[in-house]
């Protein structure tokens, strides 16, 4: 499998104009989820209209953002 060009969560993190430590990230998780499960990611109420935008992009391209919006995704649904 190539890995070149497939973000991480940090990258995605930093992209989102967010911390990218990983305390930060489960501040922000816990914070923000668990989803409703009928909510699309990218509407969420804790993004801007910038950051949803780029979530939107990400998603709809399916590329190189793809698994880092994936797991953060999953970590919002399950979040408690």
């Amino acid at each position: 499998m190539d890995t070149q060009g497939i973000a991480t969560m940090e990258h995605l993190m930093e992209q989102l104009g967010l911390s990218t430590d990983g305390d930060s990230l489960q501040a922000f998780v816990n914070t923000h989820g668990p989803l409703p499960p009928t909510t699309r990611l990218e509407d969420a109420s804790c993004w801007n209209e910038s950051q949803a935008a780029f979530l939107h992009e990400a998603i709809a391209q399916d590329a190189q953002w793809a698994t880092a919006v994936d797991r953060l995704d999953a970590l919002l649904r399950k979040s408690s």
